[in-house]
């Protein structure tokens, strides 16, 4: 077993998740966008860090969160892990408190407050995320208000649990936070139970999330029939029917990023270097 601690393990994760190639549609050690690129993810992973060290302090969830966002836009592209970060800082809180289990993990989202809530909607003021409109009724909390929509969530009462309850349909990272992390354990498991270098267990797991579940961003970002595509494709990948770096390619050039499974990803190698991945 490694000596690293959960924050160490949490960085290196990230990392560990950008190095996976191909992964098809996202930034890898072989792909760019023109304005994403591979050493700003490594520079994002870097930057986070102080986030998730609050986290594993014992600081606020949202707190944590936040700060880890502010440390990941200090480089020149500005959003690169936003839901990676969302997923891991409840991750680490469970595991510095030696419960990195989906109960632990749900316990750790459930005890959040409205604070919490108020750090997750300064969070935007740091980067551009890509968002859906909000739902009728529900402009005063559209998250790109950032802190203006703080008074709302205190006048409503409302934790940063409750956000990811009403978003948990139509956002994948949101749905993992009131799931308990059930993908990301899962996608862990398969991880360890892999054989090979990292990166290729990253890429395979990658692909397989892919297949399972269309990619909300994705449906964000070119709409639903462009996921139901992706994922369609990405299962051709495990039957052999399709060339996964040549999808890779395809997607890349057709700027459509199925970032959700990227953040599941990174997740899920937290908790399987926590449980013993050899790196």
């Amino acid at each position: 077993m490694s000596d690293r601690t959960p924050v160490q393990n949490a960085e290196l994760a990230l990392l560990l998740e950008v190095t996976g190639s191909p992964k098809p549609g996202n930034v890898d050690r072989e792909r760019d966008f023109d304005d994403l690129r591979f050493e700003h993810f490594m520079a994002g992973a870097v930057g986070a860090r102080p986030g998730l060290e609050r986290a594993a302090a014992g600081e606020r969830v949202g707190q944590a969160f936040e700060r880890a966002v502010a440390g990941m836009a200090d480089q020149s592209a500005g959003n690169t892990q936003f839901g990676a970060l969302l997923l891991l800082a409840p991750l680490v809180a469970a595991a510095s408190e030696g419960d990195l289990t989906p109960s632990g993990v749900d316990t750790v989202a459930r005890d959040t407050t409205v604070a919490d809530a108020a750090d997750f909607y300064r969070a935007f003021e740091h980067v551009d995320v890509a968002v859906d409109e909000p739902p009728e009724g529900m402009e005063p909390l559209d998250v790109r208000r950032g802190s203006e929509a703080v008074p709302t969530l205190e006048a409503r009462g409302l934790a940063l649990f409750d956000i990811m309850a009403r978003s948990a349909d139509v956002d994948g990272v949101a749905a993992e936070w009131v799931g308990e992390f059930g993908r990301v354990f899962d996608t862990a498991e398969a991880i360890l139970a892999d054989d090979g270098p990292v990166p290729d267990r990253v890429s395979r797991a990658f692909v397989e999330l892919l297949a399972e579940d269309v990619d909300t961003f994705v449906v964000t970002r070119n709409g639903s029939d462009a996921a139901a595509e992706v994922q369609r494709r990405a299962q051709a990948v495990l039957d052999g029917d399709e060339d996964a770096a040549a999808l890779a390619d395809e997607l890349v050039d057709r700027d459509i990023n199925p970032g959700t499974t990227a953040d599941l990803v990174a997740g899920a190698l937290f908790v399987a270097l926590e449980r013993g991945l050899v790196v």
